[in-house]
């Protein structure tokens, strides 16, 4: 396949950019597809979002820091120019009345759609777009699944990220003392099931946990999705759905589903009492078991070639890189890479790395909400709890006396609390669990 087929692939593809429920349909949204700067917004007039290019035809400036106005059309915040639905310019408050309003003055729209609650945006041509299937995961389409969703911006490509959750084998020993452990680990012999310009399928007959679990199906939806499908006798059947959407070299935004089918309805119960921001930052600790060394790694790759030399330059000695080897021969013979010739981006610090306000809470609903409260509930709080405390002096020794002690320290562990809960939704710190001293 010729490099420019090759790199339609990527640039001729439909991609997730958020999921609806953190969508606010009263103000615009930016994301960055593909190094493509776009705004998302919420057409009132025609019931749908819409995704056009994030920049005002007239003086350039970002549409995505303007508004939706009382008529519920984008406009602009330089000058008001506004648009609709269609991307077409309908009013120029600087135009005398009766000026036309040329083609030049219209915003270029991307074609959009949304499913199984997330919004797509198609990187090419719009006309394109209705021959081209959405990328969805048809299992979650049967009743009974409890979904639970989570994203986050990646310092890595795509392809960084794809080859990561793709690798089976790594999650004993990196994610050791989160949702793997070290003593699971042992020979992985995964068997490829097809192959082609669609993407691949693979089957690990053992499975994870020595073969405690159950066989493990994987899926590798060209270019952005992959999930891996496993029934766990007598508990649940477990997907891990990941979609890599590319953002711009050395960057993707993950989202990641992990949709349950229990065989008893209490586990689902259980799930479902923990508020999602809570998830979220257990989420956060896992992506960070493997972030800081796959933003290392990824430059080691370029260095030596990039993907197309990646199987000479890895040492792929067994079968449990074989989803690797399929990724990577899929890239080479069909799909390119998603920014060819482009270099990566230089290293970020450590610190850098495990920034989590940016790269999830401020876009993501219930963490912002939780990011709110959470500091509302701080001073009051600290200010109950210096009460309770002068309540405690004042009566001293005196069961109301203890009874506001015993208030005051109850107080200053939820401020703790909540202060380390503050600092989790901003950065991690650094330490993967398995590196943590044992117990």
């Amino acid at each position: 396949m010729s490099s420019s087929s090759a790199a339609n692939t990527w640039q001729q593809a439909w991609y997730p950019v958020a999921y609806l429920q953190d969508l606010d349909p009263a103000r615009p949204t930016a994301f960055t597809l593909l190094d493509q700067d776009l705004v998302l917004w919420f057409d009132r007039a025609a019931g749908s979002w819409r995704a056009f290019a994030d920049v005002c035809p007239h003086r350039l400036v970002p549409l995505s820091d303007g508004r939706l106005n009382e008529a519920g059309e984008l406009e602009c915040p330089y000058h008001g120019w506004t648009f609709n639905g269609e991307g077409r310019c309908t009013a120029i408050p600087q135009a005398g009345e009766g000026s036309s309003i040329g083609a030049r003055s219209h915003c270029r729209g991307f074609a959009t759609a949304t499913g199984q609650g997330l919004l797509f945006v198609f990187s090419g041509d719009p006309a394109e777009a209705e021959a081209q299937p959405l990328p969805l995961v048809p299992v979650i389409e049967e009743p009974g699944w409890l979904v639970q969703d989570t994203f986050r911006d990646l310092p890595m490509d795509a392809l960084t990220l794809l080859e990561n959750v793709l690798d089976v084998s790594h999650v004993p020993f990196t994610h050791h003392a989160t949702v793997g452990r070290r003593e699971n680990a042992g020979p992985v012999e995964l068997e490829l099931t097809s192959f082609g310009p669609e993407g691949f399928t693979g089957l690990w007959p053992e499975g994870p946990r020595r073969g405690k679990l159950g066989s493990q199906h994987t899926t590798y939806a060209a270019p952005s999705l992959m999930w891996h499908d496993l029934t766990a006798k007598g508990f649940a059947r477990i997907l891990t759905v990941v979609y890599a959407t590319p953002i711009r070299r050395g960057e993707c935004r993950l989202f990641a589903r992990f949709p349950f089918q229990f065989n008893s309805p209490w586990p689902a119960r259980l799930l479902r009492l923990r508020p999602q921001w809570l998830q979220h930052l257990g989420n956060h600790v896992v992506l960070e078991d493997d972030q800081l060394f796959l933003h290392w790694q990824e430059r080691v790759v370029e260095a030596r070639g990039g993907s197309r030399r990646a199987l000479r330059s890895f040492h792929l000695a067994t079968g449990a890189d074989r989803y690797i080897r399929a990724l990577h021969d899929w890239v080479n013979r069909y799909g390119g890479e998603p920014f060819p010739g482009q270099p990566l981006p230089p290293r970020q610090s450590r610190h850098a790395l495990m920034e989590r306000y940016e790269a999830h809470t401020q876009h993501c609903r219930s963490c912002s909400g939780a990011d709110r409260a959470l500091q509302r509930l701080r001073p009051l709080c600290i200010g109950l709890g210096l009460a309770a405390l002068v309540g405690a002096a004042w009566f001293g020794a005196s069961l109301t006396g203890a009874l506001a002690l015993l208030l005051a320290v109850a107080l200053g562990a939820a401020t703790l609390r909540i202060q380390s809960w503050l600092q989790q939704l901003r950065y991690g710190n650094g330490l993967p669990p398995r590196n943590r001293p044992a117990a």
